[in-house]
This record gives structure tokens, sequence and C-alpha cells, in this order.
């Protein structure tokens, strides 16, 4: 019994460790594959995800398909611009919404959510209409695709903003303008910098957002084309390996930005 007892008590102090590392194994094993794909040799079949050989051409010719490297620096281009517009705005309106009161308040904070809850092509066949109606039905093109895109992040980064305005101790602004800070010193030295882990947060999120855009992008996007549907057409014919090292760089840089981000917020040792 004291055996049976032992593996029990093993069992219950390890089942939510051995959840984690299974829920954190799935989530991981696609990111996995596509770093595994960015170094093979597979060029020349269709099955794409048939391992032919290990090989570094897919990393020293990234540019080779014709059109890849194009779309990468669109994506990049309209997610950055995008990203700013966004973050801009929706910075401007989360603290509306947290530290102004006015006539339609609760009505604009439930509106917000909904570009967040209607389906991507719901919101972009409402676009194309709308450019449509507005006269670029013609001339669609980067301007429309990043119009587009700065509507849809823009809910993103209120929400975001928003969470982190909410949870702000107001007494530390309160206690520096006891110390005679003025309104404007006081929202430079204490108010931004506690906001803006919630900014940068909402605009990675932001640019996340646009440069894996599809629908939304393909509908509005007329003859230009960014990396998403770049993939989407690849794929009628084989998508080439040199997809997945432009998805492992951008994990990589990713995971960067996060391990930077702990490493310059960790508490010093006393």
């Amino acid at each position: 019994m004291s055996g049976l007892r032992r593996v029990r008590r093993f069992i219950g102090d390890h089942v939510v460790l051995a959840g984690g590392i299974l829920v954190l194994a799935y989530m991981f094993l696609p990111i996995a594959i596509v770093m595994l794909m960015s170094f093979n040799d597979n060029s020349h079949s269709r099955n794409v995800y048939a391992f032919r050989g290990f090989t570094w051409n897919n990393w020293t010719g990234v540019c080779k398909p014709d059109g890849m490297c194009q779309s990468v620096l669109l994506s990049i281009e309209i997610g950055a611009l995008a990203t700013v517009v966004a973050t801009i705005l929706g910075t401007l309106a989360a603290f509306a919404l947290v530290r102004h009161e006015f006539r339609g308040r609760s009505i604009m904070n439930t509106v917000i959510f909904l570009p967040m809850a209607s389906p991507e092509i719901v919101m972009g066949s409402s676009l194309l209409a709308l450019f449509v109606a507005s006269g670029f039905g013609g001339r669609l093109g980067f301007v429309t695709i990043l119009i587009a895109h700065v509507m849809f992040c823009l809910s993103f980064v209120i929400v975001t903003v928003k969470a982190r305005l909410s949870g702000l101790d107001q007494n530390l602004e309160q206690a520096a303008m006891d110390l005679y800070a003025s309104e404007s010193v006081t929202f430079w030295r204490v108010t931004f910098p506690l906001v803006l882990p919630g900014i940068a947060a909402a605009a990675m999120l932001s640019f996340s957002l646009s440069f894996d855009d599809f629908i939304i992008t393909n509908l509005n996007a007329g003859q230009r084309l960014t990396f998403p549907m770049f993939v989407w057409g690849a794929n009628q014919r084989g998508v080439p390996m040199q997809v997945n090292v432009i998805g492992t760089v951008m994990f990589l840089i990713s995971l960067l930005i996060v391990v930077g981000n702990m490493m310059a917020t960790r508490k010093k040792p006393a």
C-alpha cells in the first residue's frame, strides 16, 4: 500500500507540470516543424513536408522565389505604418475612455469590441464596399491596405492600453503633483513610463495582426501582393521552402524581443 500511495502522490505532485509540458509541446510543435523545414532540401516536390535532406540553400537563397522578398518588404512596410498610426490613435482613445467622462462613453466601450468580434470576411467586404463607394474601387493598393489594417488594429490597441490604464494606481500621479510636479511632468515622468509596457504590447500585437492578415488584405489589395497572399498563391504550385525561413526569422525576432524585455525589466538582486 505504501508503494501505491507514493505513486499516487508522485502523480498528484507532477500532473500539473506534465499537463503544462504537453500544452507547450502542442503549441511549439508547428514552430519546430517550420524551423526544420527551413533546412529542407525539397525544392522539386509538391509534398513540402517530406524532408529530403539538410541544406543551407534556403537561407542563402531566401529571395530566390520570384516576388517573395518584395511581398515580405511590403508586409513589413504596411505593418510598421499601421502599427504606428493605430498605436498613436488607440493610445489617445484609451486615455479618453479611461480618464475622461463624456456622454456616450459606455456606448463607445461597447463599440470598440465590434471590429474584434466581427468576422474578417464581413469587415473586409464592408471596407471594399466603402472604398468602391468613395471612388477608390479602381485604385485599390497600398493606401487601402493601410487604412484597412489601421482600422482592425485600433480595437486591439485600445483594449490593451485600456487594461493597463485601468490597473494604474492614480495615487502615484497624485503623489507627484503633491511634490509640485506639473501635469506635463507627471505625465512624462510617472504616467507614461507606467503605461509604456501596455503600449509596447499593443504595438507588437498590431504588427503581428497586420503582417499575418490575409482575408481583409486580399479583398482590398488590388494588384499589390503581401506575404500571406504570396504564400496562398504559391500553395497552388507548392510552397517554396524559403517561406519557412521567413517564418523562422519572424519567430526568432519575436523571441529576442520578449527575452530582451524580460532581461531589461528583471529586478536586480538586493
